[in-house]
């Protein structure tokens, strides 16, 4: 039996959001979310230029545009002249309940949700309209008709339902559907609030981390998830490194966290980046619910809901960047912020890096690997080879990579894994890349 990682580098398709191969791209086609539906049939990425792009599968395993909208436009807010972004902070798909597909989607102020549907069949026959759609003099109409459906081209129709507004002072960092799939949550720096999908006028406060004295500040909220089975439990990360698992049957503002998920520091390593790459992030539950994925600058967590005192198994994404912290924070890449993916069984995680390269580790054989998402390498059915960086002054193989020569605009903040299947999703730049199992793609 081959394990996920080994499958997953067997076949390859990739997809750029720009229409020719080479085009090149402005800053509002930087793919900013990655998101796959509870099925997996349906992906959706939003980008900084505030468009939504829905990818569908296809019979024989690829995936095709689907539809593609603009869920938000540039804002200017008045009151503290300040322009807000259009750009795509996040999407949260809804299970399917019937025909339609619904998703959130987030800029740094404002949440909508979105319906997708098809339509194949329009009404004909109309007593009080013409064929143009325009209203007849009512003289004129002498028999009434019956209208009927008739079969048209396939259409793809999105309608914003809701618009979520003003209730964060603070920059969205984080939107997350509750199991009971009638509320919603969506966090800031600062805060974090309760949402009911269905009223969209008000919403509670849930957490709220804001001192009196903001010169009191120490922390932020940096991300925020549900948990995937019980309506009541969330967790929240913070730039200092800590994870608050919150209880909201205790109280109707959660400041008083159920459990605190904290690794103690060694002194001996602390230095003046210490602080600053021990933030987390982002925070993913498994599938299970019993564990949480953290994702710090250089390494990936995985805790165990029952031990809050270190982290159940740490690994390193990127060790070798430990001599390039006082360049990386002068181009200001020490704050860039990686995301991290479970595969459908919780055996393998995922997370990106520079130079296009991304990292998964199986936790049951401790394997682990370092992928590239290149065009040179995206032909389809190519196997993806394994890379591997040289640490400065280090014995170089063959393919060695010098971590003098990786390039760090180049770097993948934004992944998502199929919810049952070895098909995983990576944005590099404006550039979608879809790796997938050959055998599973032709089982399907």
């Amino acid at each position: 039996m081959l394990s996920p990682i080994q499958v997953l580098c067997s076949d390859i398709t990739t997809l750029s959001l720009e229409p020719e191969p080479f085009a090149s791209y402005t800053e509002a086609d930087i793919i900013s979310t990655v998101e796959f539906n509870h099925t997996g049939e349906l992906l959706a990425t939003g980008d900084k230029g505030g468009r939504v792009v829905i990818f569908q599968r296809e019979p024989e395993g690829e995936y095709n545009v689907y539809s593609t909208f603009q869920s938000h436009e540039p804002e200017f807010d008045y009151l503290k002249s300040l322009e807000i972004e259009e750009k795509i902070n996040k999407i949260r798909w809804l299970p399917q309940q019937n025909a339609a597909h619904f998703l959130l989607s987030t800029n740094d102020k404002t949440i909508k949700l979105w319906k997708v549907s098809e339509r194949d069949k329009r009404p004909e026959g109309y007593n009080l309209k013409d064929e143009e759609g325009r209203i007849k003099d009512i003289s004129t109409v002498t028999s009434l008709q019956v209208p009927v459906l008739k079969p048209m081209d396939l259409m793809v129709e999105v309608s914003p339902r809701r618009v979520f507004a003003n209730a964060h002072t603070y920059h969205v960092n984080s939107i997350s559907v509750n199991s009971d799939y009638e509320t919603y949550m969506s966090a800031d720096d600062l805060r974090i609030n309760l949402w009911h999908l269905d009223i969209t006028d008000r919403s509670f406060n849930i957490v709220d981390i804001k001192p009196a004295n903001m010169e009191d500040l120490t922390e932020v909220i940096t991300a925020a998830e549900f948990h995937p089975h019980h309506c009541n439990l969330f967790v929240y990360s913070s730039s200092k490194g800590t994870l608050r698992l919150c209880d909201m049957r205790e109280a109707a503002l959660c400041d008083k966290h159920s459990k605190l998920f904290e690794e103690p520091e060694d002194p001996s390593a602390r230095s003046f980046f210490s602080e600053i790459i021990s933030s987390v992030s982002d925070v993913k539950f498994s599938h299970s619910g019993r564990y949480l994925l953290t994702r710090d600058y250089l390494t990936a967590k995985v805790w165990d809901l029952n031990m809050e005192s270190k982290p159940l198994e740490t690994y390193q994404v990127h060790d070798y960047l430990r001599s390039k912290l006082c360049s990386l924070y002068e181009n200001d890449c020490i704050f860039d912020k990686f995301e991290c993916a479970w595969n459908g069984s919780d055996s393998v995680i995922m997370t990106g890096a520079y130079n296009n390269f991304f990292r998964m580790f199986d936790r049951n054989t401790k394997r682990d690997v370092t992928l590239e998402a290149s065009r040179e390498s995206s032909k389809p059915r190519a196997v993806l080879k394994p890379r591997r960086v040289c640490a400065a002054g280090g014995k170089r193989r063959k393919d060695d990579i010098s971590v003098d020569s990786l390039d760090f605009t180049k770097k993948i903040l934004h992944t998502a894994w199929h919810p049952t299947e070895n098909i995983i999703a990576i944005a590099a730049t404006n550039n979608l890349y879809i790796f997938q199992d050959k055998l599973n793609s032709e089982m399907h």
